[in-house]
């Protein structure tokens, strides 16, 4: 995504999570969803300040062998997330 283009719906980032994690509660390195890095960082991080959306998801610091990268959201280091799916609820 280029800083041009729209930010993605709630709707499409679920969908596109749903593609990488296969499921809902997986964790999803926040790489794979093809943003750049400031552009991940903003994406979640809007996502994240939104108390009626941020319940849903869950961020995570995975590291080790094979790790991801490691993105700043709202201030704190992280590499997956995983989302519940009761955010069905609010789509």
């Amino acid at each position: 995504m280029t800083a041009s283009s729209p930010s993605p719906s709630l709707r499409q980032l679920v969908e596109k999570y749903l593609e990488l994690a296969g499921a809902f509660g997986r964790p999803a390195a926040l790489s794979s969803f093809g943003f750049s890095q400031p552009e991940t960082e903003r994406v979640f991080g809007i996502f994240d300040e939104d108390y009626h959306i941020s319940r849903f998801f869950h961020f995570s610091m995975q590291t080790g062998a094979g790790s991801a990268d490691v993105y700043q959201i709202n201030g704190f280091p992280q590499s997956h997330v995983a989302l519940d799916a009761e955010i069905n609820t609010i789509l």
